[in-house]
């Protein structure tokens, strides 16, 4: 077990050779990698590991590919609506490890449930009964779970990364983790939307990699947004598929070849996304047959809870809808991986989950939640490993006594604390830039230059001025982890001048040969902007 130290100030002082930072699926999976492996870890969660989480309120596939000839088919299609920003390498990779991992879910007892001719049903993941299970799972690996327990920073020796530091949000106190190896499973940055398990999905992870020294790739495809009941913060999407779209007189929403929109909306969301800019719209599920109305009420339960709730039934009544951001958690961008392990060219550094770029994974498109459900499965259990042979490569040193602590904006400013910058009007300001559907959905360099200009301005603030108290050191943190991210956001999106996947520039419409590689960001205060070849022969030298 780690080693548990209480210093004069009630504070909490734990010894270990890996730190998860979590509470995902990801993060589950890199502990219980890391301890099967022989390693001593503690897995901290800003929430509570279980229930924290885009995973836990979902009903989510898997990207799920058995062994055999025809794998290398499957990810050849897919690749091939991925921009040409995939590497068919990870992808094989990803969908081997996570169909071992989905048959060791089977094997630990997990209630799949089964098909009709007996066999389990592995390619689909519930998640309150899944996470609940991992949450098991990783407490008898040994694991040492720090619920509530947000990080706000890690620590360097100088030479690697060697623990984290945060608050206890419950017991009132700091805690610090001396670790041979950090994975960070953190989630990635939802900007605050009203989506489901959103809320704890601020970009943490991203700035502390950063401040680490680590890149970011990826960070331009934040324009997926899913559609939801108008008010509801029910961001699934799958029973649309079956939905007609009408304006607010009642006339039908028409598609690009004149007919009125309706199957399909994953490939025609433009014409909806236009019309919520002119003004509110409907839809009404009317062409799921009787049949697949049960099968959905049975399948994705939760989707029906807020029309049940006014009183609608959505198969025959037209219901306002909503179209939701949701950042880079259904976007693609994150922590720049550079080894098979999930480093990050940072010494002692791994990435998993969502707080990692998945561009290698789905290129400029989203992973929705099948691939990005296989992702964790495999990235988190990959992380674990590579967490553990470093943290054994430095079993020898003994922890150091100087440490210091990375952390800078939101928690130690440049100038002096004010009063008049909070975390809530950063958020907003920073919300204003990114979720909009006319200046994040569709883009423009125009537009894009404004909202960098204003984001340069929000982040000069958090920089130099933003520092939280107390229990408001964790929102002031979050903020500035969302200033920081939005920023990353804009200036990639701007330096992308072209559309691609999820990336839509209506001033430059056609995909751009020269930039079928992905960019990547380094840096905090002062970033710069590479294309993959630049960064690979920079980590070769």
């Amino acid at each position: 077990m780690p080693k548990f130290q209480r210093s004069s100030s009630d504070s909490l002082h734990l010894q270990a050779d890996v730190l998860v930072l979590g509470g995902g699926p990801s993060a589950a999976w890199a502990a219980v990698a890391a301890a099967e492996s022989g390693a001593k870890v503690v897995l901290a969660d800003k929430g509570y590991l279980g229930t924290s989480g885009a995973t836990a309120p979902s009903n989510t596939g898997t990207w799920c590919v058995p062994p055999g000839d025809n794998r290398h088919a499957v990810v050849e299609r897919r690749w091939q609506r991925t921009g040409e920003l995939a590497d068919p390498r990870w992808m094989l990779r990803c969908v081997d490890t996570a169909y071992r991992n989905l048959l060791k879910l089977s094997e630990w007892g997990y209630p799949f449930p089964s098909e009709d001719d007996g066999r389990l049903y592995i390619a689909n993941l519930r998640g309150p009964d899944y996470m609940r299970f991992m949450r098991r799972r990783v407490l008898m690996a040994g694991v040492t779970v720090l619920d509530h327990h947000p990080a706000l920073e890690l620590l360097s020796d100088g030479d690697a990364i060697v623990g984290a530091a945060g608050a206890a949000r419950q017991a009132g106190h700091d805690w610090r983790v001396d670790a041979r190896a950090v994975v960070l499973a953190t989630g990635g940055c939802a900007f605050r939307e009203r989506i489901l398990g959103g809320t704890g999905l601020t970009g943490d992870g991203y700035l502390m990699a950063a401040e680490a020294g680590a890149s970011l790739s990826g960070m331009e495809f934040t324009g997926k947004y899913t559609l939801a009941p108008y008010g509801s913060s029910l961001n699934k999407g799958l029973p649309f598929r079956w939905a007609s779209f009408h304006r607010e007189d009642g006339s039908p929403i028409l598609g690009p070849t004149g007919e009125p929109l309706r199957n399909g909306i994953g490939v025609r969301e433009e014409e909806v996304a236009r019309a919520l800019i002119e003004g509110p719209v409907y839809a009404r599920l009317d062409q799921a047959e009787p049949t697949l109305q049960g099968w959905l009420r049975q399948g994705q339960p939760n989707c029906f809870v807020p029309y049940d709730r006014a009183g609608i039934d959505p198969f025959t009544e037209l219901f306002r809808i909503t179209l939701r951001a949701e950042g880079t958690v259904r976007g693609t961008g994150g922590i720049d991986i550079v080894s098979d392990d999930c480093a990050t060219g940072v010494p002692g550094l791994y990435v998993a989950g969502d707080a990692a770029s998945r561009e290698i994974m789905t290129g400029a498109v989203s992973g929705g939640g099948a691939v990005n459900s296989s992702w964790a499965l495999a990235s988190g259990w990959w992380a674990g490993k590579g967490a553990s042979v470093h943290a054994k490569r430095r079993g020898g040193k003994a922890f150091r006594s100087t440490v210091r602590p990375l952390g800078q904006a939101g928690l130690r400013p440049a100038a002096s604390p004010r009063d008049d910058i909070g975390a809530s009007e950063v958020i907003d300001a920073v919300r204003n830039e990114v979720t909009p559907l006319d200046g994040n959905f569709f883009r423009s360099g125009v537009g894009l230059e404004k909202s960098r200009e204003r984001l340069e301005s929000v982040w000069r603030e958090v920089r130099d001025h933003l520092r939280g108290e107390g229990p408001d050191r964790v929102r002031a943190r979050e903020a500035a982890s969302i200033a920081a991210a939005g920023r990353w956001s804009v200036a990639a999106a701007l330096r992308r001048t072209e559309s691609r996947g999820m990336h839509r520039r209506t001033d430059l419409p056609g995909k751009s040969p020269a930039l079928a590689h992905r960019l990547v960001i380094t840096g905090v205060d002062q970033f710069r902007i590479a294309g993959a070849p630049e960064r690979l022969a920079e980590l070769a030298s």
